[in-house]
């Protein structure tokens, strides 16, 4: 049996947890392969600015830090920001995948040119980032956002009628416009509109969240994990310290509360 551990980037409850695990809904999965869904202890609210990409990346660390010895195969994070995903790899040697990157790069593969559909203009940081780090800002149209708070407890559910128009009228800006050849969903909160989309729209609309649970499988099957050369080991582990850390906040959070 292979365990994949999802690591969801916000504290919330089981029901909402189970929106997440949605994603897994039409895929088809080796009878060997298990996955578990794991929200952080603490973390931020929402993912809107610097201070708030920080927390991710710990908090998301924090959650998965112990995965191997856990006796999980790999590992995936649900955010496209890819929180957390180099300090992982820091300390694992099983694969650990994000969908932000892996979503980018499988797009050049189905086009010459992408397009991101996203919900707010606040989480254009987030795709500069990894345009930044990939080289690849000649190679992405546009972002297009329909300027929706986003929900990333509830996600899309009961806004259905509301935002689905929204994004398919972005979406075909994009392309018609803009020249996207290929579109993306710019968060794994959004997989409830691909169905919708792709049903629509003349293009590839790439679902992040299960693109990086079917690399991370395929990753598995070939025997393949990142690079110790990229990503070397710490000199001092100090996991304790960050367990420490995290316990003391979500214990924070729940006082406050």
């Amino acid at each position: 049996m292979k365990k994949l551990l999802v690591i969801v980037p916000f504290a919330m409850s089981a029901d909402n947890l189970l929106l997440r695990q949605q994603q897994l809904q039409g895929l088809q999965f080796g009878a060997d392969i298990h996955f578990e869904y794991r929200s952080v202890k603490a973390g931020p609210v929402n993912y809107s600015s610097h201070h708030d990409f920080v927390l991710a990346d710990a908090s998301i660390f924090e959650a998965g830090c112990r995965a191997q010895s856990e006796g999980f195969s790999a590992v995936c994070i649900d955010t496209m920001s890819d929180s957390g995903v180099a300090a992982l790899r820091s300390v694992l040697d099983i694969p650990v995948f994000g969908p932000g990157k892996v979503a980018m790069l499988t797009a050049l593969m189905l086009g010459d040119k992408f397009s991101i559909l996203t919900m707010a203009s606040r989480w254009k940081p987030l795709y500069k980032k990894a345009l930044d780090e990939l080289g690849m800002h000649h190679k992405c149209a546009s972002v297009r956002s329909i300027e929706i708070p986003p929900d990333n407890q509830g996600l899309l559910s009961g806004k259905e009628e509301a935002v689905f128009p929204l994004l398919e009228a972005a979406a075909n800006k994009a392309i018609d416009e803009d020249g996207a050849e290929v579109l993306i969903l710019g968060s794994t909160t959004m997989h409830q509109a691909h169905a919708y989309l792709q049903q629509r729209l003349r293009v590839p609309v790439i679902n992040p969240g299960p693109l990086s649970y079917k690399m991370a499988e395929a990753a598995l099957a070939l025997g393949h994990s990142h690079s110790r050369v990229a990503y070397p080991r710490p000199m001092h582990e100090r996991l304790d310290m960050l367990e420490a850390m995290l316990q003391a906040a979500q214990q924070s959070v729940a006082a406050r509360s």
